[in-house]
């Protein structure tokens, strides 16, 4: 069992401190790693219903504030939509993921999880005027 750590970045420069996850495996696809995280933060964020979900894709009837995604009605937030959405937003490029230092595009690729891996979703930031 290991701990990977999530960190999240933007195009624009920004880094977030980052979060650690036990996993037991010592291989797991792209997409079941995505899948993990996402489960996680909305367990989290369902543990505290605070006002602000702080997660890794926006979900369904939020707006989007400065330090994440504000429910416009308080609610539990459900994995599943949440994680589906996760998904479709890496087919669509919406973040890359990063295991170590070199790019990983196929949900399906299995990594592997050694100790201290350090796995990064650098979400990608329109340009303005572009």
């Amino acid at each position: 069992m290991g701990i990977v750590t999530f960190v999240d970045e933007t195009t624009s420069g920004s880094r977030s401190d980052g979060w650690g996850l036990e996993i037991a495996e010592e291989r797991l696809t792209v997409r079941e790693l995505i899948r993990r995280r996402v489960f996680q933060e909305v367990a989290e964020y369902n543990a505290r219903t605070p006002g602000v979900f702080q997660g890794l894709v926006q979900p369904e009837d939020t707006e989007r504030v400065l330090n994440g995604y504000a429910l416009r009605t308080p609610r539990r937030i459900d994995p599943e939509t949440q994680s589906e959405l996760a998904l479709k937003a890496f087919a669509g490029n919406g973040f890359l993921v990063l295991v170590g230092d070199r790019q990983v595009t196929d949900p399906a690729e299995e990594i592997e999880l050694g100790l201290g891996t350090e796995v990064t979703f650098l979400k990608l930031v329109p340009l303005v005027g572009g």
